[in-house]
Parts: C-alpha cells; structure tokens; sequence
C-alpha cells in the first residue's frame, strides 16, 4: 500500500482531483464523507455536539451543519471544542480503513481538508492542490453560491496557501483549466502506480 495525503483550500478543487484520482484506480479515504457518516442522527457524535452547541440538532435528530459552521467559524474556543469532539472518532475511523487495505499494492488517497494543521508522519507523498486564493473565491461564488465575506472567513481558520506549500511532495496548480489539470493529475497518478507497485 501507497498512503497518499490530498489536501487543498477551500474553493482549490481538492475534491475533483480526488474524484479524478478514484476514476484512475485510487482508493479514496474521504474525511469529509467519513465525518458525515459518524454525524448520523442518534449518533454518539451528533449527541456531543448537541450537548456543547444549542440548536445545531433539528428535531429530526439531523445536525444542522450550517448552523453549527456559523457558530465555529467565528469562535476558535467553539471550534476546538468541536474538533475535541469529532477528531478522535474521526482518526479511529480513518486508521481501521487504512488497515483493511495495508496488505495491498493500492494507492490509499487520504483526502483531509486539515492535512497541514494535522500532520500525519505515515504518508509516503502529499498532494497539495494548490490555487490563487481570489481565484478560490471566486469560484465559490460561483459555484456554491457562497458569500465572498464568508468564503474568506472560512480561508483565514485555514493553513496559508504557503503553509500547505511546504509539505507537499507534489503541488498540482488549478489555476487553469480541467484540461490542465487532468495532465498533472495523470502525471502524479504514474508516479504513484509506480511507486505502489515497486514495493
């Protein structure tokens, strides 16, 4: 097995060069989606959450996560006492899916939006997908309608755009087009196969 971080900004186009790595044959460990899943209604973690933040949790037992992102993202005490909450969970989750596929020669895709501010000393390569943070916010805009105050608000609780830089082994510029970006992620993806391979 190949364990590889993907990681990227808000608004840099992580998620389709993670969607471009799954069509290519890598196995995907999505934080996002595995955060998701442990935020179920009736969930262990939604009863946390619903004990530390009020009204976060619709009566139908489903975490409000806009609601709760307009709490956090604005506190850092309420934000850390939210990562205090799901974090553990999340990282247990995150090495049993590790382990299923450790015996194998995949390319194991860890795609963790916090990489840079959790380091991990188990990846073999980091790809950082790497864009112009007015180029960012301006996609969100357009892509998911999000307000330029709040887009840039999510940005500044993120690392720097150099701060993810430097612990990249491969920097992947979607600056461009997804004709460029392709070429580059078919690039990374030869490499990786290799590597994986090669073990």
């Amino acid at each position: 097995m190949l364990l590889v971080g993907l990681t990227g900004g808000i608004g840099s186009g992580k998620s389709t060069v993670s969607a471009m790595l799954a069509e290519r044959g890598a196995i995907i460990i999505d934080g996002d989606a595995v955060v998701r899943e442990l935020q179920q209604p009736g969930s262990p973690v939604v009863e946390a959450i619903a004990a530390r933040f009020e009204g976060v949790v619709g009566d139908d037992g489903h975490l409000d996560r806009s609601a709760l992102a307009a709490i956090v993202f604005n506190d850092p005490a309420a934000l850390a006492d939210l990562n205090g909450i799901v974090h553990p969970p999340l990282g247990e989750e995150i090495r049993r899916r590790i382990d299923v596929e450790r015996a194998t020669d995949h390319v194991v895709v860890l795609d963790l939006p916090l990489l840079t501010e959790r380091p991990r000393s188990d990846l073999d390569a980091t790809i950082v997908v790497d864009v112009d943070p007015e180029i960012a916010v301006e996609r969100l805009a357009k892509s998911r309608g999000m307000d330029e105050a709040d887009a840039r608000a999510r940005m500044a609780n993120q690392a720097s755009r150099e701060q993810r830089v430097a612990i990249a082994t491969h920097v992947l510029d979607n600056s461009g087009d997804v004709d460029a970006l392709e070429s580059q992620v078919d690039a990374v993806w030869t490499e990786l196969r290799a590597s994986a391979t090669q073990r």
